[in-house]
Parts: structure tokens; C-alpha cells; sequence
């Protein structure tokens, strides 16, 4: 009982120097708020407000219903241009795309000459052109079927030289029927932040310690570096957790209206064993560095190859195998693991248990790691 006790106290006396301290308490409400709302929007892979401009030579009905079907918020209105100024729009970036539909369109379409149909497009916009020009590609080709098929009874030779498709392809997508990249980038934004604060906040607790010359003090004192560390690591992991479960709920359904399908006490469960692992090793960190600087190298060093190469940002199976055979042993790859099941899919504890466990045996490591090093430095300061 005096244990717990003492990690309470201790924990509290950490929660109070964090709330004093603005800089760190800004920035987890800027973390979890305000950078999760621009990740969702300003990191759209979808087309939005493509600039399309054509030259229509042909001047038919289906060139007027091909032009017609760009619509927003995929494309702004399409404008017509002349063809001599196709050139110089695209050089001075004008418009993303410009179709130019040739003269007598119609007519070989109807008859089955497979007339060639030019689509410009400006590829320094990288992302817009990839998608857009998909996206142009399927409109135009549904269009002049569907137009054709209107046809079919005025035009026999249409069907002696148009092939129909040998089947139909019907595709599903589940648990993200429009593939929004906002429900996916939102949620995966807070597991990387949960890491990134988890370790600088508890590392900082040790910086601070040591700075102000209280840690010596604690060691001296009738305390564990048991307690020590046990007593910074709920006192952040409180801090986080309360943060990642207003995020979900003010941020990501709230502002951003996105459907958490799954289980949110499950998922705060998970990040608040997965806290226990970050938070162990922001300690361990912490007892290596010197100074903040320092920490802040050794962040560098630990944690962003966690958070770029533990599947939030490219899948496993699209690494290398070695690299992605390595990544298993990291709890972040774990972490990013049951939060997509279990937010994503639905998933219950029978399924994410494994990643639980793993998780929470690889924090004990690290924490028993710290304590090493904290009885280290606590006999230098003896």
C-alpha cells in the first residue's frame, strides 16, 4: 500500500508541473485538435475541383453530353477554349486538363471506327493528374457507351464492330464505401501523435527532473525508481489517453463526421497499454540523454522509423520482406494493428488480445531497461 501510495502522490505532483507547464499543455491540445482536423482535410488523396477546359470541333450531342458530366466537387465547370490556345493555357498552368474532342466524333462512334479522343494533361500537378486522369478516363468511357447503347437500333454496324466486355466486374468496398482518405488519415494521425507525445512528454518529466536539480532529491528520498517512473508513466498516460478519447469524439466524429465503427473503450484500452510502452521508453530515452536536445535526437532516431514504417503510412506487405519481418517486433506495428481492426473493422478483444499482450511485454522490457538505469544514476548521485 505505501508503494501505491507513493506512485500516487509522486503522479499527482507530475500532473501538477504539467499543467504549469504551457508550452507542453499547448501542445497536446494542438496535437490531438487542430493538427488532426488539417491532416484530415489538407491530405485527401480523392480529386477535388479538377480545372478542365475543352475544345469541342465536333459540336454533337455527344459531345455536349460528354462535356456535361463533369461535375463538382470532383471537377469545376469545364470551359470552353479554342484550339489554338491549348499550348499556351497549359504552359502558364491554366487548367489541369484539357479535352479536345475532333471533328465528326459522333459519327465514327456510332459507326465503329474507334476515333481517337486527346485528353492533355498538366502532370506538375502530380496527384490531381494521377487520379483525375482515371477519373476522365472512366466518365468519358461510361458516357459514349451508355450513348452508344441509346443508338444501338439506328446504327447496325455498331454492333458488328464495338465488342462487348466478356463479363462485369462488380466491386464492393468495405468499411470505406467512397475510399475517403480523411477516415483514414484522421485516425491514423492519432496513433502516430499518441507515440510522438507519449515519449516527449515522459521524457521530458526525466529532462525536467534532472535540470532543476529535483532528481537527485527524489532519489534520496524513501522512493523506489520503481515508483519514479511507474508514477510518470500514469500520470502522461493519463494525460494522453483523456487526449486521444476527446479527439475521437470532438475531432474525428464530431468536426470531421467520420463513424468510428468499432468499440472506443476497446480502443482506449489498447492506447493506454501501448502508453505503458511509449512511456517506458520516453523514460529509458530520457535516462540516456543529457538535456532536451538531446532527447530530441534520440526521438529522432527511435521514433520516427516507428511511426513511418509500422503500416499508418504504407502497408507491410509493401515493404521489403526483411524490413517488414523486422517491423513485427515493434509494438507501434502492433499499436497501428488493433487500432484499424478495432475502429475500422469492428473488431473485439478475441481478435486484437494477441496484439495486447505483445504490446504490454515489450513495455515491461523497456521499463525494466529504465529502472537499470535508473539505479545507475542513482548510484553515481550516492
Amino acid at each position: 500500500m505505501q508503494t501505491l501510495s507513493n506512485i500516487f502522490w509522486l503522479g499527482t505532483k507530475e500532473l501538477r508541473s504539467f499543467f504549469r507547464d504551457f508550452v507542453l499543455l499547448g501542445l497536446v491540445i494542438y496535437t490531438f485538435s487542430f493538427a488532426i482536423y488539417v491532416q484530415g482535410h489538407s491530405n485527401a488523396q480523392e480529386l477535388n475541383n479538377g480545372s478542365v477546359a475543352y475544345v469541342d470541333e465536333d459540336n454533337s450531342e455527344l459531345s455536349r453530353r460528354m462535356i456535361a458530366v463533369f461535375l463538382p466537387p470532383y471537377f469545376k465547370t469545364p470551359v470552353p477554349i479554342g484550339g489554338g490556345d491549348v499550348d499556351h493555357l497549359m504552359n502558364t498552368a491554366a487548367y489541369t486538363f484539357v479535352i479536345v474532342i475532333p471533328p465528326n466524333f459522333e459519327r465514327d462512334v456510332l459507326a465503329g471506327r474507334s476515333p481517337e479522343l486527346q485528353v492533355n494533361v498538366d502532370a506538375t500537378a502530380m496527384v490531381t493528374a494521377g487520379l483525375g486522369y482515371g477519373y476522365i478516363q472512366q466518365i468519358l468511357t461510361t458516357e459514349i457507351n451508355n450513348f452508344v447503347s441509346r443508338n444501338e437500333g439506328k446504327f447496325q454496324s455498331r454492333s458488328q464492330n464495338i465488342a462487348k466486355a466478356p463479363a462485369t466486374l462488380s466491386v464492393r468496398v468495405a468499411f470505406n464505401p467512397n475510399v475517403t482518405t480523411a477516415w483514414f488519415t484522421s485516425v491514423m494521425g492519432i496513433v502516430n501523435n499518441v507515440t510522438m507525445l507519449a515519449i516527449i512528454l515522459a521524457g521530458a518529466a526525466i529532462i525536467r527532473e534532472r535540470e532543476h536539480g529535483t532528481m537527485d532529491h527524489l532519489l534520496v528520498m524513501p522512493v523506489s525508481p520503481f515508483e519514479i517512473a511507474m508514477s510518470k508513466i500514469w500520470a502522461n498516460g493519463l494525460v494522453i489517453t483523456v487526449a486521444v478519447f476527446l479527439s475521437l469524439e470532438i475531432v474525428v466524429r464530431g468536426a470531421l463526421k467520420i463513424p468510428i465503427v468499432g468499440s472506443v473503450p476497446l480502443f482506449i484500452g489498447g492506447a493506454a497499454i501501448y502508453l505503458f510502452f511509449a512511456t517506458a521508453i520516453g523514460i529509458f530515452l530520457a535516462t540516456i540523454a543529457r538535456s532536451m536536445p538531446q532527447l530530441g535526437l534520440l526521438y529522432i532516431l527511435v521514433a520516427m522509423p516507428m511511426n513511418i514504417l509500422s503500416g499508418s503510412n504504407t502497408p507491410l506487405e509493401s515493404m521489403p520482406p526483411i524490413l517488414s519481418s523486422i517491423m513485427m517486433f515493434s509494438p507501434s506495428t502492433h499499436f497501428v494493428s488493433f487500432a484499424q481492426a478495432i475502429l475500422f473493422r469492428g473488431a473485439g478483444l478475441s481478435v486484437v488480445w494477441p496484439d495486447f499482450l505483445f504490446v504490454a511485454f515489450v513495455g515491461g522490457l523497456f521499463l525494466f531497461f529504465a529502472l537499470l538505469r535508473f539505479r545507475a544514476i542513482a548510484v553515481q548521485a550516492g
